[in-house]
């Protein structure tokens, strides 16, 4: 079987439009307001920048707002040293990259949070734009590593863990209803759509068998209704919409609207073009799936594939 997705091509588009990149979130955090709309002015144009008086307030900023890529916070606030906030951020936004603003000598409390992979780097005051300027482009490409790095790692967890899963239910499972569960859950955590379905597809028709996952324990099925999924099993390729509000079609559809789903992927399972299985992966946001995300979904369909046909045919 050809690992590539024949039908790639006309679903780039789609995926292009969603991976226009953003400007990269930063948050500053200073006690003096001048010195906050100064670092404000300066960084505008090339990130979303937000801004927090006091070490407390941007942490409750990153709870509402989740990870930035970089974070330059003054040494010497009221309440919270800025190396003290600094240091609450680490174990929750491990890739963000954080500097350090200071204007006077507090050598012991810059060397410790540098050698502690808190702070990459340390400028003083008074800063020079440029310099800053400097640092924060430098900050913001390792933040771009680091989180390249991460999801790379991800990616092959989350190859192995199906895998794993695939085989097991291959060598286990001992009906064709009994192998949907497993597989509906392995998808479920390794993508992190809100809702998952694996449901089987018997001469081009679902069937009633079918499993599903969630983040929060229940799943509504319109697989039945959906024109993504009819065309999916008619045409045996995948369907994507990556932002159903904007798809002038889909955005009419009933359980569109009434579940809330802004995103679907659609991917038959077939073996030697017949139709098995259907997955559906559901998010309540627009999704952003790579090209190489999108493979490796297709290449688990076809092993899921395999598992079924085993699973039918020698149970």
């Amino acid at each position: 079987m050809d690992n590539a997705i024949p039908e790639l091509d006309n679903i780039k588009s789609q995926l292009k439009s969603r991976e226009r990149r953003k400007k990269p979130k930063m948050l500053v955090v200073d006690d003096e307001p001048d010195n906050l709309d100064l670092l404000y002015r300066t960084f505008r144009r090339e990130f979303q920048v937000l801004k927090a008086d006091s070490g407390a307030s941007a942490l409750e900023i990153l709870s509402q707002e989740g990870e930035v890529a970089v974070i330059i916070s003054d040494q010497r606030m009221p309440e919270m040293k800025g190396t003290e906030f600094l240091s609450k951020t680490v174990p929750q936004f491990p890739n963000t990259v954080r500097i350090i603003l200071t204007g006077f000598t507090d050598i012991e409390d810059l060397v410790e949070a540098i050698n502690s992979g808190q702070v990459y780097k340390y400028i003083t005051k008074p800063w020079d734009p440029n310099e800053l300027k400097t640092v924060v482009q430098r900050a913001a490409e390792t933040y771009e590593l680091l989180k390249q790095r991460t999801e790379e790692l991800r990616r092959a967890q989350a190859q192995t863990n199906l895998l794993m899963t695939i085989v097991g239910v291959a060598r286990s499972a001992k009906s064709l209803e009994a192998c949907l569960p497993p597989l509906a859950q392995a998808f479920g955590e390794n993508f992190s759509p809100d809702y998952c379905i694996l449901q089987l597809v018997e001469k081009n028709a679902l069937t009633e068998a079918q499993s599903s996952y969630s983040k929060d324990g229940s799943v509504e099925n319109w697989l039945q209704d959906d024109p993504l999924i009819a065309e999916a099993i008619a045409s045996g390729n995948v369907q994507i919409a990556v932002d159903i509000g904007k798809d002038p079609t889909l955005a009419q559809v009933p359980h569109y609207q009434s579940c809330g789903i802004q995103a679907h992927l659609a991917i038959p399972i077939d073996y030697r073009n017949e139709q098995i299985a259907v997955l559906s992966l559901q998010w309540k946001e627009p999704s952003i799936l790579r090209e190489d995300e999108l493979e490796l979904l297709h290449l688990s369909a076809q092993q899921v594939a395999l598992a079924l046909t085993c699973t039918r045919y020698h149970p």
